[in-house]
């Protein structure tokens, strides 16, 4: 009954490794003066010298990580690039 037990627990404690990898951060980059969203867990070094100074996360889609960028007041404002519309595809044939 032991096995069984310490069995399942060494389950759940992989699995929710495995599911911590996935997801979006957003993170501060002094290098850039910019805020990114990346889809690694950030390293914030700024206290050796390093260019990352903040990271929030891990956000489960790209859409609630650009809500989070854009709540952030250190963040400034991030244009977005307009969708392709078939007007587009019309002049590139």
């Amino acid at each position: 009954m032991k096995s069984l037990l310490l069995a399942g627990a060494m389950i759940v404690a992989t699995g929710t490794c495995a599911f911590a990898q996935g997801g979006y951060w957003v993170v501060g980059n002094r290098a850039t003066s910019k805020c990114e969203i990346v889809t690694s867990n950030p390293v914030v070094n700024a206290q050796v010298g390093g260019n990352i100074w903040f990271g929030t996360g891990p956000y489960q889609s790209l859409d609630d990580a650009k809500l989070a960028r854009s709540t952030i007041p250190s963040c400034p404002a991030v244009e977005e690039q307009p969708a392709d519309t078939q007007d587009d595809e019309k002049k590139s044939n």
